[in-house]
């Protein structure tokens, strides 16, 4: 019984997994969510299952790329129930779960010679995005990527590619004549995507130091010049 978090994007995701399928999930997404909703979540998605936090095999958080202020609030939540209830920490790859959660979600759509291509917005048109073929093996690594229109030119030689994720969307307009890119609207990460990532991690006891573990912003925290007259 795996508890996983995911704060990586403004969705704000709970999920009880075990090997099998997930048990409970809450999940909402909007300002604030990760601050205000974290704790309930999680307090709620263990009622469900009637369990108590040392029935718990692991936590599995979702480590990155992704919002800086996300991914500090569900790694601290995390490592908070570890310690409390000594169990084991494992961070998972968001974009690479969101790679499982497109193929579960779509199934017979990706033919096995497609490429997944998981998307989060970092602003005007770059993304953090990775790419992975059909049988869910990284053949590009997660890179902060600006996009335009020769974008994965290379790729769309052999394949066809599925872009998807919060940053996918805004480029609809640029690729809308390709024929060999597929933008999928309306896909968001979620803690249930994380489960074959978290059952393989706890089956091979990939963990991480709770003590030390840091997310994986890819791109270091620059803070915003404050607006309040004095500071």
């Amino acid at each position: 019984m795996i508890l996983c978090l995911e704060t990586a994007t403004p969705v704000c995701s709970v999920a009880l997994n075990d090997s099998c399928c997930t048990i409970a999930l809450r999940e909402t997404m909007g300002q604030n969510a990760h601050s205000e909703k974290i704790t309930n979540f999680i307090r709620e998605v263990m009622e469900v299952a009637e369990i108590d936090y040392r029935q718990l095999d692991a936590v599995a958080v979702s480590k990155g790329p992704g919002s800086y202020t996300g991914l500090r609030i569900g790694v601290s939540t995390a490592k908070g129930i570890c310690y409390a209830a000594d169990l084991p920490l494992m961070a998972i790859d968001t974009l690479e779960a969101m790679a499982y959660g497109l193929k579960a979600k779509l199934g017979s759509q990706i033919a096995e010679n497609d490429l997944l291509v998981p998307m989060i917005d970092a602003r005007r048109m770059e993304v953090y995005a990775a790419v992975f073929d059909a049988q869910m093996n990284k053949i590009d690594d997660t890179a902060a990527l600006v996009i335009d229109e020769n974008s994965f030119e290379d790729l769309r030689k052999d394949h066809r590619l599925w872009l998807f994720g919060d940053g996918a969307p805004k480029l609809t307009e640029l690729f809308e004549n390709q024929s060999d890119i597929k933008i999928v609207d309306g896909f968001a990460p979620s803690a249930a995507y994380m489960r074959p990532l978290a059952d393989k991690a706890l089956l091979n006891h990939d963990f991480v130091d709770v003590a030390y573990f840091e997310p994986f912003y890819l791109k270091d925290f620059v803070a915003g010049k404050p607006h309040v007259k004095g500071l």
